[in-house]
């Protein structure tokens, strides 16, 4: 078992890997392509927006490149420079992709809810979940600490835990905003068939990132509660 695990982090790495090439080179050419209605990534998150009956969300530039997010917070959305003015097929993708976690947020969308909640349990676990369980099992090889050791592989795996529950919230939010801003842009007719096809590309492109990270967290978990498991025997 633990050899394969480590084999599916290997894979994984390659996997994830290959799905930003992905997304850079799938952003980049519809990038280049102006959509035939001349509608800037600006203006089509405030249709997508309106038509949504969302209010009091304000829109703003960010330096960066596919640095775009949505803050529920402060209710803004953050549109990176090449994206903000632009007409391309892509930027009103990324844009609509952003202005649908606005309307998740809006209408109480249970998971966002849930991811929101949990983001700062989950920054902690991220970071400090793997270190504490490498330091218990130091204390238990080489310090022969075994009870010390145990304690903190277990509360490695419980931080941890939070962290791969975060990225499997994430990846069905990020799924539903992407559907919202691909339904809008056809309701709204803010982009034609065939561009609409060009914008799911890009959207399509960088929900794989986010099914390779939750399958890298998930992964990680069951290689930590393997070798916890060992250490027990």
């Amino acid at each position: 078992m633990g050899p394969f695990l480590y084999f599916l982090l290997i894979v994984l790495f390659f996997v994830a890997l290959i799905a930003q090439g992905k997304v850079k080179s799938t952003y980049s050419k519809f990038s280049e392509v102006a959509s035939a209605r001349g509608i800037t990534a600006e203006q089509a998150v405030q249709i997508v927006l309106q038509r949504n009956g969302v209010e009091g969300v304000s829109i703003q530039g960010i330096e960066g490149n596919l640095t775009d997010n949505f803050d529920p917070r402060t209710n803004v959305i953050s549109l990176s420079e090449p994206v903000l003015g632009s007409t391309s097929i892509a930027a009103i993708g990324v844009a609509c992709h952003e202005a649908g976690h606005a309307v998740q947020h809006a209408k109480n969308y249970l998971p966002i809810k849930l991811r929101n909640a949990i983001v700062p349990a989950c920054n902690i676990g991220s970071r400090l979940g793997i270190p504490l369980a490498i330091i218990g099992i130091i204390l238990q090889t080489s310090l022969n600490m075994v009870d010390t050791g145990f304690l903190l592989i277990q509360i490695g795996i419980i931080m941890y835990s939070l962290a791969a529950i975060f990225q499997i919230i994430t990846l069905p939010v990020e799924l539903d905003a992407s559907r919202r801003a691909i339904s809008a842009i056809k309701e709204a007719d803010i982009l034609t068939k065939d561009e609409c096809h060009g914008a799911q590309k890009v959207l399509k492109a960088a929900a794989m990132t986010y099914v390779v990270a939750m399958a890298t967290a998930v992964v990680n978990l069951l290689r930590i509660i393997y070798i916890f498991n060992n250490r027990r025997r």
